[in-house]
């Protein structure tokens, strides 16, 4: 899976990244059922950390829409207790927000010490939308990516492992998933105007999402640039990952109290 990291400070190219690519999994069933391994190993490296509650696990999930973040955590996190793991989505900031720094409201939702939290976008939205609209000066632009490296720093420096992705899709791919939304009156909810006014702004995107990730992606906070055209291998690389971060983490079960005793111990 290192493959797919971002190296700190590299150059890339979106175009040259793959949104297609099997080539570590080429087989859709393999894929699925080697992912099946992973939540199982994923549910008890769970339950160590939880038991351990030292430290966390933050998952930050960034894509254009429609790239399967959603999918990731009703997938992927299907193998976790809902004790112990917490999702926060992050929109339009609000008024009460928008009076703040763009990270106070990011801080409040960093999981607790024990715990697994998802972002389903982050404070990564305040330096990609902000750019593709124009809304801040380049000045501003260069201070939140510092502003950010030091945020993450702080928070690995105070137990807390980060692990980033970037579910890479293609525009093609995109417009037939907004095309299955439109047709399917299930899914007719997801689908917005915002949605379909973004994709005239898909190059800018690209290239704000390429500078940010290259500025951003660290050796104590990496981004993987993740191939999503294909829901089955987005699953398994995701799951790949998160699993050999949770075992680099070595969360260990705690030892017992020692003032009871096991040996004799008779519960009527």
């Amino acid at each position: 899976m290192k493959e797919y990291r971002i190296k700190p400070g590299s150059r890339f190219r979106l175009k040259d990244c793959n949104p297609d690519d099997r080539r570590f999994c080429p087989d859709k069933d393999k894929a699925k059922e080697e992912t099946g391994k992973l939540l199982k190993r994923l549910d008890r490296l769970q339950e160590r950390l939880y038991a351990e509650g030292r430290q966390s696990l933050l998952i930050v999930l960034q894509g254009m829409d429609t790239a399967g973040k959603d999918g990731v955590i009703r997938h992927v996190m299907s193998g976790v207790s809902p004790q112990g793991c917490q999702v926060a989505s992050f929109k339009v900031p609000s008024r009460e927000e928008q009076s703040h720094d763009f990270l106070w409201r990011i801080h409040q939702k960093v999981p607790p010490r024990g715990w697994i939290g998802i972002f389903n976008r982050s404070h990564y939205e305040d330096v990609l939308v902000t750019r593709v609209h124009g809304h801040v000066i380049k000045q501003e632009e260069e201070r939140r990516y510092k502003e950010i490296n030091r945020f993450e720093k702080m928070l690995v420096l105070n137990g807390t492992t980060i692990i980033k992705f970037f579910l890479h899709i293609s525009k093609e791919e995109q417009r037939e998933r907004l095309m299955d939304r439109a047709k399917d009156p299930q899914k007719r909810w997801k689908l917005s105007l915002s949605d379909l006014s973004e994709r005239s702004y898909w190059r800018k995107y690209q290239k704000v999402y390429e500078e940010t990730i290259a500025g951003t992606s660290t050796d104590y906070a990496p981004w993987y640039i993740v191939p999503a055209n294909h829901k089955w291998y987005r699953n398994w690389v995701t799951a790949s990952i998160i699993v050999d971060t949770l075992e680099e983490m070595h969360p260990r079960i705690p030892p017992p109290d020692p003032q009871i005793p096991f040996s004799r111990l008779k519960i009527r």
